[in-house]
């Protein structure tokens, strides 16, 4: 915080405004956009890896595990999002510590579920009372980037399922004519050509989490939308703004830095595209 900030009464104007935007709330904002930028980093490997091996299992030739491919795709698919970033976090952190009271404190008898309670010994709680907050923050995170890998490799693996399907089978049957064995078919021809097919598809879904990242207020935690809507407004429960209703000023921040981040997104999967189908007949 500048120096004129040290007494509130003497200031006015930019100087007042300089003062109230540099404020430890106003950093909490800031640092929540490296909280969004962060979670879209980390949360693509695993979105990948599922989606790509969504996409396998409906293309295996074994029953079993066509229909667990099929059936994962069809019921994210087919459950509203929400659903799933209201109920899978909350599923995942009890699974966690029911698992951890069985190993840590199995002299502890009867039901973890208590009526509409749910309870564990203290050495089971994930993570421990004790531990200092940032570790509670990753945990929050770490579930929210799981819970945003199983929504998003659902439709991931429909988008890769589709472009598989999509290379011309020409190419594919003469790799086999020039001696090559399925599996380098696959790796070396299928696999390369599939990316132009299903690039178009992973831009969509790209696009799409980066909207869906406001639901990271569901998984508790204090994203860049809260602080818009706690800054933004006149009072609130615990704290009262030395300002009006300032929400339209914030929420209108936000739509600056989302159209910014979709805007260089489509430029950098544009040249992607280019470069992945340079010498390739594509359909534009």
């Amino acid at each position: 915080m500048f120096d004129f900030c040290a007494d509130p009464k003497a200031i006015e104007g930019l100087q007042w405004l300089s003062c109230y935007l540099t404020t430890p709330k106003h950093a909490a904002m800031y640092y929540s956009i490296l909280t969004v930028l962060g979670l879209l980093i980390a949360a693509v490997p695993p979105i990948l890896i599922l989606g790509f091996a969504g996409a396998l299992a409906r293309r295996s030739g074994f029953a079993p595990i066509r229909w667990i491919g099929l059936g994962y795709t069809s019921i994210v698919r087919g459950v509203p999002d929400i659903v799933f970033f209201l109920f899978f976090p909350i599923a995942l952190d009890q699974a966690v510590e029911v698992i951890r009271h069985k190993i840590k404190c199995p002299d502890v008898v009867g039901s973890v579920y208590q009526g509409n309670d749910f309870v564990v010994c203290q050495a089971a709680k994930m993570p421990l009372g004790p531990s200092p907050q940032w570790v509670h923050e990753a945990w929050g995170f770490a579930l929210a980037v799981i819970t945003f890998a199983i929504v998003f490799g659902a439709f991931t693996a429909n988008t890769l399922h589709g472009a598989l399907a999509a290379v011309p089978r020409g190419q594919l049957e003469t790799a086999r004519a020039f001696g090559m064995t399925d599996r380098q078919t696959f790796w070396r021809v299928h696999l390369p050509q599939m990316w132009v097919y299903a690039l178009p598809g992973l831009s969509n879904l790209w696009m799409i989490l980066i909207k869906a990242t406001p639901l990271l207020f569901l998984l508790g935690i204090k994203d860049i939308v809260y602080w818009a809507k706690e800054l933004g407004g006149m009072k609130t429960q615990a704290y009262s703004y030395p300002h009006p209703d300032w929400r339209v000023w914030y929420f209108a921040a936000l739509l600056v830095f989302y159209l910014l981040l979709t805007w260089i997104s489509q430029r950098v999967f544009d040249k992607v595209f280019a470069r992945a189908s340079r010498g390739m007949a594509v359909a534009k």
